[in-house]
């Protein structure tokens, strides 16, 4: 069997929180979410056009991840201009230890073409179950529960691995 040069994926765009249009003015209305992994190929939500600088859209957009990509770009737009971006690292949620059809809830802040910072996204992002390369590495076939000691936690950062909860 050949392996797949890409992914499909669900990206739920929740909402958006403290969005401005020139740095100081709130957001007024008709604000949507593109998402891409392709320049050639975004998805896009519907228009808020009640939320103003606090929008909503709860929609579920599916794409293929082809296999090279490592970022996913979430834009924030007003009409044509758009006031934020994030670039999400695929491995937020596509590590290799993570289930098929995980959901992974993730905020990232947004900042302008000028690099301010402007508002927070929120969404679910899951990639779809379905083949023999997807989902979890050999790594997830072990329950892995075990708290750090004194010397693994650095600067009072304690990191881990996910694990499902039966």
């Amino acid at each position: 069997m050949e392996p797949r040069t890409s992914k499909a994926i669900e990206v739920t765009v929740i909402s958006a929180e403290g969005l401005l249009e020139n740095r100081r003015k709130p957001l007024k209305k008709n604000a949507f979410v593109v998402v891409k992994s392709d320049p050639l190929e975004p998805v896009s939500t519907g228009v808020d056009s009640e939320g103003e600088s606090y929008p909503s859209w709860n929609q579920k957009l599916e794409m293929e991840l082809p296999a090279h990509v490592r970022f996913i770009t979430v834009e924030a737009h007003s009409g044509s201009k758009v006031i934020g971006s994030a670039d999400i690292p695929v491995t937020d949620f596509d590590g290799g230890y993570l289930p098929e059809n995980y959901l992974s809830f993730l905020s990232y802040r947004l900042r302008d073409t000028n690099g301010e910072k402007n508002g927070i996204i929120n969404l679910w992002v899951k990639v779809k179950a379905g083949g023999e390369n997807s989902g979890c590495t050999a790594s997830c076939s072990r329950l892995w529960i075990r708290a750090p000691t004194d010397d693994e936690v650095a600067n009072g950062i304690v990191t881990g691995i996910p694990v499902p909860y039966w």
